[in-house]
């Protein structure tokens, strides 16, 4: 057996146990799991929390290795937008909360009374930047 295919096959691997753990990482340091059943009182399905986000690092490696193409109803992929959405949305709250990014904006600019339309204005700007993303560039 030839030792390129061994040799790709150990890097490929090495690269993606690098990239795994510091995925884990983050979300351990974060405390995305265990402040989202804080928040939500689901202490009983904690496990689940822990299949759902493995499952779902697994399905998405497997499908960033693959080439797969499909034509998906818009029923279906309607959901899986949102629940992308909500991810990414709760990755990004958990990071500005482990890093207080907001008081410190919110003393910064001068708004430390009326936090609440800072948060506000960071959310609907998010929305609607999204939407003119899809709309315009994406075609929906």
């Amino acid at each position: 057996m030839a030792v390129e295919p061994l040799f790709a096959i150990l890097i490929g691997l090495s690269g993606g146990l690098a990239v795994g753990s510091g995925l884990v990482a983050f979300i351990t340091v974060l405390g995305i799991i265990p402040r989202l059943v804080q928040l939500t009182k689901t202490h009983k399905a904690i496990q689940a929390y822990e299949v759902a986000v493995i499952t779902g690092a697994v399905i998405g490696s497997i499908a960033t290795l693959h080439d797969i193409k499909g034509s998906f109803p818009s029923l279906f992929v309607i959901p899986v937008g949102l629940a992308a959405g909500m991810f990414i949305g709760m990755l990004a709250a958990a990071l500005t909360e482990v890093l207080n990014v907001f008081p410190i904006l919110a003393r910064r600019i001068g708004m430390e009374k009326n936090i609440i339309l800072l948060v506000m204005a960071i959310v609907l700007g998010k929305i609607l930047g999204s939407l003119f993303h899809w709309i315009i560039f994406v075609k929906l």
